[in-house]
């Protein structure tokens, strides 16, 4: 199993997430100069 971490600006519209959090997202059109994902759901919440 391959684990890999990398920063995206996504779209959490209710912001819901919070740091440390395991999240999905997926690609959207552009919603603002960086954001081209948005939020799916939280996999996991943070401890």
């Amino acid at each position: 199993m391959i684990t890999s971490t990398k920063k995206f600006h996504a779209h959490d519209e209710n912001n819901e997430a919070g740091v440390g959090d395991t999240v999905q997202i997926m690609e959207t059109r552009p919603l603002s100069k960086m954001k081209r994902w948005r939020l799916l759901k939280i996999v996991e919440k943070a401890k």
